[in-house]
């Protein structure tokens, strides 16, 4: 019995060796940063097993395995709406944001959409009030893809909407995140489809294949109304926008647009849909001719593990490195990489008006922790860090110069920018960066100004904390 044991032992040393070896020269191939890779490597060894496990379920990297392949692009169709980058200059976009727009053109094909109308909401009441008026007049399609609907008042309405419309002949059809959807009950899903609502999951973890994704999640918030009308930022469908919780009333932003750029929300859906569905849709009355409304231009731009680059992160550096007054950023979670630490940090040195406000509470507290290790690098740069007291600050908003709003999905996070799938519009219009500045302002009055000398005379211990939690950073 003890040589059988033994056999087994070094049968089971030998198999384990050799997965690891495996495993390592993998992720050695991927040539990742050395940091993580290093990282990766001494987890292998120093947790046997675990390790190994660890690594498949949140340390693939699968941006060079193209998850997701054959997406539409708007070469497909009519191109009539769409403003030619040799133009730019025909409608007044200066020369130093131009710059941003063509890296955008070519990291991810985000075409550049002139006269649309947008409004931007920035208090949960009259955000749902807005999003279930349009719902409620939809005559042809709703699409729906959200990271998060929680079972409370607001989504059931919003659920109780979608069933309504399916049951009038709307052609319905929702996609939730399989991890952020958990609050979802299977008998609510099992009633829309039952009324006629196209429902589907993103990623599900329902299999080996599904668990080894986990750490992928689709994090993306986007409406789009027969085509005309479209939304989306950082709001989950969730009561906490309208009357709060233990962290106070959540305070997020939002974007209604009409015109041109909606087609660039439906191809987004669309691509999402054939990945879930796994039908593609072409349709011409998905894309219904537009409208042109006022002065501005929209970029919409998606990434994730499906990209060949980290789009949204490229363009948010290039377009804070171009600044030349300010930089206003709101942002619920701040874990960013380097790049982006030193883009802002040299934009403030520079003489560049650079200002961050984050909740002084958060919903994690690792996160918080996590983020708060970097707060002091900020300060000794000169940027202008604020703690948004007594509600839960959510938005994800970006402001510069009073011509580029960026307002999405996108946290300024490690996880945002690497691994979920995500979507932020650029926007290029005066009036819409003046109403971000103006809120922006309006929200200082609820914050209180992070002070270096203060700050850095914290106790050790506290430190020590957040050092930490940092060491995290990639997987929260």
């Amino acid at each position: 019995m003890e040589t059988v044991s033994t056999i087994a032992y070094y049968i089971f040393t030998a198999l384990y060796v050799y997965t690891a070896i495996v495993v390592i020269s993998v992720i050695l191939l991927e040539n990742r940063n050395p940091v993580k890779t290093l990282s990766w490597i001494m987890i292998m060894v120093m947790l046997p097993i675990v390790g190994i496990i660890v690594y498949i379920l949140v340390g693939q990297d699968f941006r060079r395995k193209k998850i997701m392949t054959g997406k539409i692009l708007p070469e497909k169709r009519s191109t009539s709406h769409i403003l030619s980058l040799d133009h730019m200059d025909d409608v007044g976009i200066p020369r130093h944001i131009q710059k941003t727009i063509r890296l955008l053109d070519t990291n991810c094909d985000a075409r550049l959409y002139p006269g649309n109308k947008i409004n931007v909401y920035t208090k949960g009441y009259d955000t749902f009030k807005a999003i279930f008026r349009d719902l409620r007049n939809a005559k042809e399609h709703i699409h729906v893809e959200f990271f998060i609907i929680d079972n409370d008042d607001v989504g059931s309405r919003f659920f109780d909407i979608l069933k309504k419309k399916a049951q009038q002949g709307v052609r319905v059809r929702v996609i939730y995140d399989y991890f952020g959807g958990w609050r979802i009950p299977r008998r609510v899903i099992k009633d829309l489809r039952s009324a006629g609502v196209y429902i589907e999951p993103f990623l599900p973890m329902d299999s080996l294949a599904g668990f080894s994704k986990v750490n992928y999640r689709n994090h993306r918030k986007l409406i789009v109304i027969d085509g005309k009308i479209g939304y989306t930022g950082g709001l989950n469908v969730a009561e906490r926008y309208r009357k709060g919780n233990r962290l106070g009333l959540w305070r997020d932003t939002f974007m209604r647009t009409l015109g041109p750029a909606v087609h660039a929300m439906q191809y987004s859906f669309l691509n999402d849909w054939a990945f879930v569905g796994q039908k593609k849709i072409t349709d011409d009355k998905y894309f219904p001719a537009p409208l042109f409304y006022d002065n501005n231009c929209i970029q919409l731009v998606t990434s994730g593990p499906d990209t060949d680059w980290q789009n949204i992160m490229q363009g948010i550096i290039m377009a804070m490195s171009n600044a030349h007054d300010y930089i206003y950023i709101h942002t619920p979670y701040y874990l960013p990489p380097d790049s982006v630490t030193n883009a802002l940090e040299t934009a403030a040195m520079s003489g560049v008006d650079v200002r961050i406000i984050m909740p002084e509470r958060n919903d994690s507290r690792l996160v918080a922790a996590a983020s708060r290790s970097y707060i002091q690098g900020l300060l000794n740069a000169r940027v202008r860090v604020y703690f948004y007291r007594n509600n839960f600050l959510h938005s994800k908003a970006i402001v510069i110069d009073d011509n580029i709003s960026i307002i999405g999905s996108a946290n300024m996070d490690i996880r945002s920018y690497e691994q979920d799938f995500e979507i932020s519009a650029f926007v290029y219009d005066t009036e819409t960066a003046v109403h971000l500045r103006s809120s922006f302002e309006e929200d200082l009055l609820s914050c209180r100004e992070l002070n270096a000398n203060v700050w850095k005379s914290r106790r050790r211990w506290q430190r020590m904390k957040e050092s930490i939690a940092r060491l995290f950073s990639p997987l929260l």
